[in-house]
C-alpha cells in the first residue's frame, strides 16, 4: 500500500515485512500483527500463527494482551474528567481516595517501613497522571522492604500475576497500609499511579472504570474489541501468552486463552496493564491523539488535554529516574525506554536516540506490544505479539520494526 498518499515506499514496506517475517521464521516468535498508519493509509501485516506449534494463523483482528501498552489509553478517562471540570489537576485526591490521605513517607526509599516522616503535602491528580505520587514499582530496589511489602500485602503478585487481583476498595485498603517511597511530586515511579487512576475515575463517576472508558472512549472511537477481558464469543481470537524460558527458549505458557486471566471479568480493572485490544482499535485511539482529540467530526478529548498527555511533564531530575529505571528493565533497555520523558500515561521523546524523532509518544508492554505515534511525520506504528519479555526476542522484533518503519518514509 506504499504510495504518494502515505509517503511510505513500496520497497520500504516490503523490507519491513521481510524483517518481521525473519523474526517469525527464527521460531523465537510464533506470530505478530503489525500496523502502520500514515495520512489516510493503513498498512497491516499478520505473520505467523497464534500458537508456537502452528494452528490458526495470526489475523488482523487477533486480540492481544496490551499489558503496559494499556497506560496511554486508560489515562484518557481521567482527561475526560479534567475537560469536564469534574477533576482539577492540582486537587488533592483525599476526597475520593481517603486511603491515600495523611501519608507517611520513607526517610530512605530502601529503608525500613517504620522509618518515616509526614508527607509535606497531599497527593494530587497531577501526581497520579505524571506517575509521581510517591508509590510505584522500583525495579532498581527489588529487595527493599517497600518492594517486598507490595508482594506480602498482595498489592501485586496475588495469583502470581502482576495485575491487582482483588476488588478496588480492598486493593486501596492494602495500599493505604503502606508508606510512600518519596514525597508527592518528587520522583517518577512506575505503574501504581496508573492503577490508582482507574479507581479514582470509578469513584468520581460512580461507574466501573471500564464502563466509563467504554462510553467516553471505546464506543465513540469504534474500539469494539477493547476491554479488560475477552468475552467467550471472541476467545478464539486471543492467543496464549508465552514467556519463553531464558535458558532453553522453550515456549512456556504464561497465560492460557480459555480459562486464563483474560477469559473472565477481572476483580480489578487495571489501567496499568489490563486491557485487551487489536491493532485497528489502537490505531483509532492514537489517530485521535494525532488529530488533537478529534475522531472524524466528533471531539473525544480537548486539544489542550491531548497536548498535556503527549508532551514531557517531568523535570530533568525526574527524567533521570525514568532513564535509570528503563535501563534496569530488560525489554526497555532493548527498545524504546531510554529516549526521554513522560507525559500522562506514556513516554515522550525529548532527544533523538535512535531512528524515531523527538516528540514521538507511546509505550511498550511486557507481553510483547509496542504502540507509538509521531506528530512530526503523522505516523502511527503498532506491533503486537504473544511473546512476553522473559527473553529479548520480542523486544528485538520491536526495535527492528521501528528501524525499518522509519526507513520506509520517502518524503
Amino acid at each position: 500500500m506504499g504510495n504518494a498518499d502515505s509517503g511510505l515506499s513500496e520497497a520500504g514496506l516490503r523490507r519491513l515485512r521481510e524483517v518481521l517475517q525473519a523474526h517469525v521464521e527464527s521460531k523465537k516468535i510464533p506470530g505478530l500483527v503489525a500496523l502502520v498508519g500514515r495520512g489516510g493509509q493503513t498498512h497491516v501485516e499478520a505473520i505467523g500463527t497464534m500458537r508456537h506449534d502452528g494452528g490458526a494463523p495470526m489475523r488482523r483482528d487477533t486480540i492481544f494482551r496490551m499489558a503496559s501498552t494499556t497506560k496511554p489509553v486508560a489515562v484518557a478517562a481521567t482527561m475526560v474528567l479534567l475537560d469536564e471540570c469534574r477533576l482539577r489537576l492540582d486537587d488533592p485526591v483525599d476526597r475520593w481516595l481517603p486511603e491515600l490521605a495523611d501519608r507517611r513517607v520513607l526517610k530512605r526509599p530502601d529503608g525500613p517501613l517504620d522509618d518515616t516522616v509526614p508527607a509535606r503535602r497531599p497527593i494530587t491528580v497531577r501526581d497520579l497522571l505524571t506517575s509521581t505520587c510517591g508509590l510505584g514499582l522500583d525495579t532498581t530496589a527489588m529487595g527493599s522492604p517497600m518492594m517486598s511489602a507490595y508482594f506480602e500485602q498482595r498489592v501485586y503478585g496475588e495469583n502470581g500475576w502482576m495485575l491487582p487481583a482483588v476488588e478496588p476498595d480492598e486493593w486501596m485498603r492494602r495500599l493505604g497500609t503502606l508508606p510512600l517511597m518519596y514525597q508527592p511530586g518528587e520522583r517518577w515511579l512506575y505503574n501504581v499511579s496508573d492503577d490508582v487512576l482507574g479507581v479514582l475515575v470509578a469513584r468520581v463517576t460512580g461507574q466501573p472504570f471500564e464502563t466509563f472508558l467504554r462510553e467516553r472512549i471505546f464506543d465513540p472511537l469504534g474500539m469494539k474489541d477493547t476491554g479488560f477481558h475477552v468475552p467467550a464469543d471472541k476467545i478464539d481470537r486471543l492467543p496464549p501468552l508465552y514467556a519463553p524460558d531464558p535458558q532453553t527458549g522453550e515456549f512456556t505458557v504464561e497465560d492460557q486463552a480459555e480459562g486464563g486471566h483474560h477469559s473472565k471479568p477481572p476483580a480489578f480493572q487495571s489501567g496499568g496493564g489490563g486491557l485487551d485490544s487489536t491493532a485497528d482499535d489502537y490505531h483509532a485511539y492514537f489517530r485521535m491523539l494525532l488529530n488533537h482529540g478529534m475522531h472524524g467530526t466528533q471531539r473525544i478529548l480537548s486539544r489542550p488535554a491531548v497536548e498535556l498527555m503527549t508532551t514531557n511533564r517531568l523535570t530533568p531530575e525526574q527524567t533521570s529516574a525514568l532513564q535509570s529505571w528503563a535501563r534496569s528493565v530488560v525489554h526497555l533497555s532493548h527498545g524504546q525506554g531510554q529516549t526521554g520523558g513522560w507525559g500522562f500515561g506514556m513516554t515522550v521523546r525529548t532527544y533523538r536516540g535512535d531512528y524515531a524523532p523527538v516528540g514521538q509518544f507511546g509505550w511498550d508492554g511486557g507481553a510483547g506490544t509496542t504502540t507509538y505515534a509521531d506528530p512530526h511525520h503523522q505516523l502511527i506504528g503498532i506491533l503486537l505479539t504473544q511473546t512476553g519479555m522473559s527473553t529479548p526476542d520480542s523486544a528485538r522484533a520491536m526495535q527492528d520494526f521501528w528501524t525499518t518503519l522509519y526507513q520506509a518514509i520517502d518524503d
